[in-house]
């Protein structure tokens, strides 16, 4: 008799392989692979090697800061932008140097944002503020650094070697202006009651902040160091601010119903900094009295008293009053647009199927 112990031999079952990456995977991990490893380089710097130790010690946790993973958004889409305009997807090495520039631009322009948000995560880690010293001091020092980032960023771009480096830097910056323009209404108009704040101004924060920096500005930069005349630039501007808006408005109910393990961020920021989002714009003007009065005690509360209750309260409101789904309207309809205008252009080297895809998951992202 067989032994109860003994093992039943069978043919080893086969484990299923994991499906082949798609061609558009395939390219944006090279974007972020080939960008990261030139941000890498940007931190390179032997006439700082010996200034201070302290100094390299804040440059070290920059450097780990700025390589967490990401998406590397702008990177990608500059890379679409000058690939539809040459109908290819080959880009010279200074490309690579000019996006680093513009990740590390972007790296600048978060640290200040973070500071001024008073925000403890970004890309799922501490933001730099909290890495480089406790309360005001790591405040302080994180502004000092962004300062650098942003000069470095801009050696990076003049020096990429590209004809159109100048003018695409110019224009970059002048976008730059506007986003800092969009960043002091945001704050602004997170200390004004909800009665006074309007959804057009909310969406113009959003196109300012976002739209216009984050999307249209790489797209057409793209298009400006390729070349590409000024019809395709107009094209890639409509492109960018619908996809962008979809973008925003994504992240606006990512940060009042997301999941930190998703978004990498905090997932009552906006509720605890008092942004006036969209959604709760939209579930404001569609409530009665009594509730517009408890969601305007609710986000005037100081940061200290914004609990988990408060938080749940807030939430249960913007969804009940549907603020939560107009949002979602508004980023399907954004979408539809971006991908509208985005078809409209020709299909050189099967690029804007790459961008195509690219869009759809940015305004799908998990909120």
């Amino acid at each position: 008799m067989a032994s109860p112990f003994s093992v039943m031999t069978a043919p080893p079952l086969a484990l299923p392989q994991p499906p082949a990456p798609s061609a558009d995977e395939v390219w944006l991990r090279t974007v972020q692979r080939q960008v990261e490893s030139s941000l890498a380089e940007l931190f390179e710097l032997p006439d700082e090697a010996s200034l201070d130790p302290r100094w390299t010690r804040a440059m070290e946790r920059t450097r780990l800061y700025t390589l967490r993973p990401a998406k590397r958004v702008r990177p990608a889409l500059m890379m679409a932008g000058y690939a539809l305009a040459r109908g290819s997807l080959s880009v010279p090495a200074g490309l690579w140097r000019f996006a680093s520039g513009l990740e590390l631009l972007h790296t600048f322009l978060l640290i200040h944002d973070d500071v001024a948000d008073q925000a403890k995560l970004r890309r799922g880690g501490p933001a730099l503020h909290h890495l480089l010293g406790p309360g005001r001091a790591g405040e302080d020092l994180a502004v000092v650094v962004g300062d650098h980032l942003f000069s470095r960023s801009l050696e990076a771009m003049l020096s990429s070697g590209l004809r159109g480096a100048a003018e695409a830097s110019r224009y970059y910056l002048g976008v730059c202006r506007h986003t800092a323009a969009g960043q002091y209404l945001d704050l602004e108009l997170s200390r004004a009651p909800l009665s006074k704040v309007t959804l057009l101004q909310a969406l113009r924060v959003a196109h300012l902040k976002t739209a216009r920096y984050g999307f249209c500005a790489p797209l057409v930069c793209g298009a400006m160091l390729a070349g590409g005349d000024e019809e395709l630039r107009a094209a890639l501007e409509c492109v960018g601010r619908h996809v962008g808006l979809a973008f925003q408005l994504r992240d606006d109910l990512i940060g009042l119903f997301g999941d930190v393990r998703v978004a990498g961020k905090a997932s009552d920021g906006d509720f605890v900094e008092g942004k006036r989002t969209v959604p709760v714009l939209a579930a404001y003007t569609r409530a009665p009295a009594g509730i517009r009065q408890e969601l305007e005690r609710l986000w005037s509360l100081p940061r200290e008293a914004k609990d988990a209750e408060a938080l749940a309260r807030a939430r249960a409101l913007v969804e009940e009053y549907g603020g939560r789904a107009a949002c979602e309207r508004l980023v399907e309809r954004a979408s539809r647009a971006g991908r509208r205008a985005l078809h409209a252009l020709p299909d050189e080297g099967g690029v804007r199927d790459l961008l195509d895809t690219l869009i759809t998951r940015l305004a799908r992202r998990a909120a």
